[in-house]
C-alpha cells in the first residue's frame, strides 16, 4: 500500500491523535482512518490533503510533520 497511511499511523501515534478525533473533524467515520493507517486502503489525492486540514485544526505541527514525511525523499 501506499506512503499516506504509513506517514499517517507514525503521524497520528507520535501527537496522540485518535482514529475517532481525526475522522471528527473531518466528518467521515472512523473506520475510513482505520483502514489508510492500517494499509487496508490508499486515500486519495483529495483525501490527503482533507487529512492535512484535519490535522492542521487538531494540531498545526502534526499537519507539518505529515507533508514532511509525506514528501521526504521526493
Amino acid at each position: 500500500m501506499g506512503r499516506a497511511g504509513k506517514v499517517l499511523k507514525i503521524v497520528m501515534e507520535n501527537h496522540g491523535i485518535s482514529q475517532g478525533r481525526l475522522a471528527a473533524v473531518m466528518g467521515i467515520g472512523a473506520s475510513n482512518v482505520y483502514r489508510w493507517a492500517n494499509e487496508v486502503r490508499d486515500p486519495s489525492s483529495e483525501t490527503v490533503i482533507s487529512l492535512i486540514k484535519a490535522l492542521k485544526q487538531i494540531q498545526p505541527k502534526a499537519a507539518e510533520d505529515f507533508k514532511t514525511l509525506y514528501l521526504e525523499d521526493l
